[in-house]
């Protein structure tokens, strides 16, 4: 890959956020985070530790719902970290997940494992004696969670694809390579963690891709195989649509600049849809992705960190000389994009057969949340299936989890498992399968209003809606979010609702079936009783004004209800 000299006219000038300090100061992430392990005192980590944590894919968190009695006592919130682990394209072997059942139900206060968006699995409610046990228990096992939070790139997510086999691993086997290769190369995860050897001299390592002071802010990337959207491209800062031929994949198209976050009121913040380059080979793909990051390396904006991602970057100095950038740093030239069609992105609920005449289920877990129910124990049924299966399990960017490559003598036992402890519910709707939700409070520390917690009976509103309106066999893709900063994607939803303080929510509509558009905002503010009412008004209008098989997102705007957001910088808060 050639180096180039970076403009100093595309650099935002300005005195650098906080956090470039403390990245700078931190010897390529160490800082003294060990001082703090030992540290019996307190709870949690301090200072510049609490931010650099995450890029060893650790939030510090509290219980809310417990902090207010802890101060009347005097005692400091009850902190705790949750991890997400690094795992590309989400694949983990069963003797893997037996171990991950094993810690969770051992050293976290929830005793449960939790599927994320990111197409992985996070812990949630470990304290501060259990960490160091933590990361050495999943090194054990071939896991870690190095770079899965913080100014880096973050899990590489792959479709989770278990019919064309062949493709799929191909497709996966690229995640790995991404993954791999834009990883930090400092010795600081294993030196605090896996108590690895000290550098001698101190000497300190470079960073020949991220940089001393790494990105400007979290960078996502996916690996996609269409006709699939499983992995949302459009919320991410880099994406390879798998481009296939014969069945074999050739290279892929490069989409760049995706992503959701923002901030209620300021109209600086937007989410955004990926850019399409154009095509590359595979032999260009590494390259092309480490000019991406360090372009965005060297032009993100390090002076306001809610203007900091890639899409910023790319509204602020040009797509096409961002573009241009990238392929001078990486000796490429894009092609033209080669032909391709997103139809869907929900996962395929139940049994499949591949090609390689293997078998598939996918189990539907509600809002990812593993866990021994008092009518449901799910941990308990997926640790059982990991007992006998001779498979693996993926892990999906929807939350649910598949039990993938089952032979066709296993497939009775498994289905028998699985429907014991509650993994198979034939009562499930198809729009619960389409909903989402973050995980929020009582946890997260960003969280204005509930959603993983509420999910369930919001959707049981919408059915119910669906149902009065005769609309029983149609569905939604539906989200919330507890803030606007992204997680559960709810800016790529037709109906998205954003947490605006406790039971109340913005209420965004019109993003379509195959994720590709971003949604409107369309009231603000709206408690449970306000949202029914409204959604109870448009879903009937959509009975009874739609035309054939017009879907909900399609149709508010095709009668005007919100306008349709084509250039986000544009039209999003127009």
């Amino acid at each position: 890959m050639s180096t180039t000299e970076i403009n100093p006219d595309l650099v935002v000038d300005g005195k650098l956020a906080d956090n470039e300090r403390l990245k700078g100061q931190s010897e390529l992430l160490r800082g003294t985070i060990t001082q703090d392990l030992g540290d019996q005192m307190t709870g949690g980590f301090t200072a510049d530790n609490f931010q650099l944590i995450r890029f060893h894919g650790m939030y510090q968190q509290d219980d809310r719902d417990i902090r207010a009695e802890r101060q009347k006592q005097k005692l400091e919130p009850l902190h705790n970290v949750m991890l997400r682990a690094r795992m590309p394209g989400g694949i983990i072997t069963p003797k893997q997940w037996l171990a991950i059942d094993k810690f969770s139900q051992e050293k976290t206060s929830y005793g449960s494992i939790r599927i994320t968006t990111r197409q992985t699995f996070q812990f949630h409610g470990v304290l501060k004696p259990n960490i160091k046990l933590m990361h050495q228990t999943l090194n054990e096992y071939g896991i870690d969670s190095i770079a899965t939070a913080g100014d880096v790139n973050r899990n590489v997510l792959c479709t989770s694809n278990p019919v064309e086999s062949e493709l799929h691993q191909e497709a996966y086997e690229w995640a790995k390579k991404i993954s791999e290769h834009l990883l930090p190369k400092t010795k600081a995860y294993a030196e605090i963690w896996l108590d690895g050897e000290k550098m001698q001299g101190g000497k300190v390592e470079e960073e020949p891709i991220l940089g001393s002071n790494y990105l400007p802010r979290k960078f996502k990337t996916t690996v996609v195989i269409p006709p699939q959207n499983d992995v949302d491209v459009h919320a991410n800062d880099l994406n390879f649509v798998a481009i296939a031929e014969n069945g074999k994949l050739v290279g892929f198209n490069v989409l760049v600049g995706g992503g959701l976050a923002m901030t209620h009121g300021d109209k600086s913040t937007y989410p955004r849809k990926a850019e399409d380059f154009g095509f590359v080979s595979l032999e260009n793909t590494l390259d092309v992705a480490a000019a991406v990051v360090t372009t965005q390396r060297d032009y993100g904006n390090r002076v306001n960190r809610k203007n900091a991602k890639t899409k910023y970057t790319l509204d602020r100095i040009g797509v096409d000389v961002f573009k241009a950038e990238v392929e001078e740093r990486a000796g490429v030239k894009f092609s033209d994009s080669r032909a391709y069609e997103f139809t869907g992105r929900g996962d395929r609920i139940g049994w499949v057969e591949g090609i390689d005449n293997k078998h598939h289920l996918t189990l539907f877990i509600q809002s990812g949340r593993l866990l021994d129910y008092p009518d449901k124990p799910l941990k308990s049924g997926v640790a059982e299936i990991a007992k006998i299966h001779k498979g693996d399990f993926r892990m999906t960017a929807n939350q649910n989890l598949i039990i993938a490559g089952v032979a066709e003598q296993d497939k009775a036992k498994i289905e028998e498992i699985a429907r014991a402890h509650g993994l198979i519910d034939d009562n499930n709707s198809v729009q619960r399968e389409n909903s989402m939700a973050c995980v929020s409070l009582p946890t997260c520390p960003l969280a204005m209003a509930e959603a993983e917690r509420y999910l369930p009976t919001m959707i049981g509103h919408v059915e119910g809606l669906l149902a009065k309106h005769e609309l029983t066999d149609e569905h939604i893709i539906f989200r919330i979010v507890g803030c606007p900063n992204g997680c559960g994607r709810a800016m790529l939803a037709e109906i998205g609702l954003v947490g605006k303080g406790p039971g109340k929510y913005n209420v965004y509509l019109g993003g379509n079936k195959n994720g590709t558009r971003i949604p409107k905002l369309f009231k603000e503010n709206l408690d449970e009783q306000a949202i029914l009412a409204e959604l109870d008004q448009l879903i009937g209008r959509w009975g009874r004004e739609r035309n054939e098989n017009e879907d909900f997102g399609d149709f508010v705007i095709r009668v005007g209800v919100v306008a349709e957001v084509i250039v986000s910088v544009r039209d999003f808060h127009d």
